[in-house]
């Protein structure tokens, strides 16, 4: 007689089998085989067959797609490669430019490249290990994102488990919502009293940034996936080949992607897509060119931005009518000036518009710009709104010129243009509240500092209330103070203490760039940390030592360099570190003679703040980490140790009082 639990198995794999090849069919293809009833009646059995039988439950198995609890929240995953974002043309002339650009630094005539459409949606990286979907990540900064694993999951055209079962793979796609699931979620938010989705890429990258992973089961997303991040044991010459393993493996690849022999032969489809995109049943905002050759794609590299051998073709921008009621000016965290228009409400590329940027005074008087004029407005690259020309014909006479300002309107400070500079710029600098402002908000983003719950209004409060003044005085709040706010109860000060406490230990690239050095972006940030390993010896550098590492130019060196020759940059260092925010690189090594050791530090020190305990640890070439592990060479403890302590214990890590630390960094 047959073993039950044998009989069991081998219905469950045909019917995991089975419901995986409906899957494709459905959601890949669109060519289903079956009813939804019959395909339910496959389901109910499967889970039924696996409740009976529990321990046949396997991570891939298409009923772990929506399961388990809510989240608490997102953790961070590290992309293996930085994730970066593409330059853009907006003509078949900046193509050309580009393809010859390219053959330039190649020295060659030949190049051939791949064309797929560009899906509105939202940047997704995939890790699957021995052919099995392990995690998912939000794009991110590009080096660091979100986990989302349990939200992808519910994405039926994502497969759980491979073809062939690849050591290691890292692919990289698009989240999306198409257009009938966008009106149908829309409609029911409407008839619930919600906001409602501007447009489908906003309504993708909120599912799938929802704790639950059953709201994002309900939303009905696809993906497309478009090239391989990382992968073991597996050669790829070309962006073909590359496509061809995809699909071989099981992944959903967009059809609608064509070879080029030649930039010639890419030009054509520009004007063919415009004209077809609205019959597709996705939003798509361009077209993206790929060199198809992966050692060219090598040996083109890419800036801290975007990679060389790669480009996207914009769309032209949908364009409204519109008029100018009022110019205002707002002061950045650079004191550059920014004239604003304040429009007459109209309805742009899915969402309604007020405001469009004016750049400069230059654009202004370029296009003979004036408060009261009817005008053509766009949002460029579908994102960003601006004004495209007036229509001078409307005019009536009561139209008004505009100039900057000559004092900043926040300080009162006197407004300067540099030579060979557009942007004017304020010159109040710390004495001028929106730069301060401004800072502070940049200081404290999800690309920085990731200080959760200090939003712009608070921050403002802070401000007028004189609680801060710098960056450095936001690690010394306390409870009181933040309850004596509006809207600031008990709760809520808690929550932001402990972010703000978190955020001490964010990776010395997250401070570079949460500093707001000028022209240093989160990619510049975290060469520079990773090149020199503290923030005393990037404060010490010349220009010439960050000009040696590829991709830094004198611009940015430059930068970096005046940056710490302000007194006032470096006493809210100070203050930085006096409140124990993290200085160095994690993984920061040397030949000293803590070097190949790992200590993690716990509890408060007296004759040192933890701050200053890590760059020495550092300076003499051991490694500080967060968290205790059987690899653990040494755990610091001060006053009051929390729970690392009793990790420590029972892995047996040693345990240094702050007295025997101090003679180990003496060499005792």
């Amino acid at each position: 007689m047959a073993d039950p639990l044998d009989t069991a198995r081998e219905r469950i794999t045909w019917l995991r089998k089975e419901i995986e090849r409906h899957d494709h069919l459905y959601y890949t293809l669109d060519q289903p085989e079956i009813s939804d009833r019959e395909y339910d009646a496959l389901m109910q059995e499967l889970l039924s067959l696996e409740k009976e039988y529990p321990e046949l439950v396997t991570p891939d198995s298409p009923t772990q797609r929506v399961g388990g609890q809510p989240l608490p929240f997102f953790s961070q995953v590290s992309h293996p490669q930085p994730l970066l974002s593409l330059s853009n043309a907006f003509s078949s002339g900046e193509l050309r430019d580009w393809d010859l650009r390219l053959k330039r630094m190649l020295g060659t005539e030949d190049l051939d490249y791949v064309v797929e459409l560009k899906i509105d949606g939202l940047s997704v990286a995939l890790t699957y290990r021995n052919g099995y979907f392990e995690t998912g990540a939000t794009r991110g900064d590009g080096i660091t994102g979100e986990d989302i694993t349990a939200n992808l999951k519910t994405i039926r055209t994502l497969p759980l488990k491979l073809s062939d079962p690849v050591p290691l793979l890292v692919v990289r796609g698009e989240a999306y919502m198409p257009r009938i699931a966008f009106r149908r979620l829309n409609a029911e938010r409407e008839a619930s009293g919600q906001v409602l989705f501007a447009n489908p890429r906003n309504a993708a990258a909120g599912s799938l940034r929802q704790l639950d992973p059953k709201v994002a089961a309900s939303r009905a997303l696809l993906l497309f996936i478009y090239d391989v991040i990382e992968v073991e044991g597996v050669k790829l010459e070309t962006h073909v080949k590359t496509i061809e393993f995809l699909k071989k493996q099981g992944f959903p690849v967009n059809p609608e992607w064509e070879y080029c022999r030649d930039m010639e032969e890419v030009i054509p489809l520009c004007s063919k897509w415009q004209e077809k995109r609205e019959k597709l049943d996705y939003d798509i905002d361009g077209l993206v060119i790929k060199v198809n050759n992966k050692d060219y794609q090598k040996r083109l590299g890419h800036t801290t931005k975007s990679p060389r051998w790669s480009i996207a073709f914009k769309f032209p921008a949908e364009q409204g009518i519109t008029r100018i009621k009022d110019i205002i000016v707002r002061v950045g965290r650079t004191g550059v000036l920014t004239p604003t228009a304040v429009l007459e409400p109209v309805r742009l590329a899915g969402t309604t518009v007020t405001r469009a940027s004016l750049h400069n005074e230059d654009i202004i008087r370029e296009k003979d710009i004036r408060i009261g004029d009817v005008v053509i407005a766009q949002k460029a690259g579908d994102i960003i709104p601006e004004v495209v020309t007036v229509l001078k014909e409307e005019r009536n006479g009561k139209e008004e010129p505009f100039s900057l300002p000559e004092v900043c309107p926040e300080c009162g400070s006197r407004v300067v243009r540099l030579e060979g500079e557009s942007a004017s710029r304020c010159t109040g600098g710390l004495y001028c509240p929106a730069q301060v402002r401004e800072g502070l908000i940049h200081f404290v983003s999800r690309e920085a500092m990731d200080i959760e719950g200090l939003g712009p209004k608070v921050i403002e409060q802070l401000l007028n209330s004189n609680l801060v003044k710098d960056a450095g005085d936001l690690y010394y709040l306390k409870k009181e103070q933040l309850t004596s706010l509006e809207r600031m109860g008990e709760k809520s000060a808690d929550n932001l203490l402990e972010s703000i406490d978190a955020s001490r230990e964010r990776p010395l690239s997250r401070l570079i760039f949460a500093l707001g050095i000028r022209n240093v972006g989160s990619r510049a940030a975290r060469l520079l940390a990773g090149e020199f390993k503290s923030l005393d010896n990037l404060a010490k550098a010349q220009p010439e030592n960050m000009t040696a590492i590829a991709e830094i130019g004198p611009k940015i060196a430059e930068s970096v360099a005046a940056f710490f020759r302000e007194e006032h940059n470096l006493q809210v260092i100070d203050k930085l570190k006096a409140a124990g925010v993290n200085m160095i690189e994690e993984g920061a090594t040397s030949n000293g003679i803590l070097a190949g050791k790992k200590f993690v530090l716990t509890g408060r020190l007296a004759a040192m703040t933890r701050s200053a305990a890590k760059e020495k640890i550092v300076e003499l070439g051991g490694e500080v980490s967060d968290s205790v592990s059987k690899k653990t060479d040494y755990l610091v403890a001060g006053e009051d140790p929390g729970s690392k302590y009793e990790k420590a214990v029972t892995l047996g890590v040693p345990v240094l009082s702050e007295e025997e630390f101090l003679d180990l960094l003496e060499g005792r």
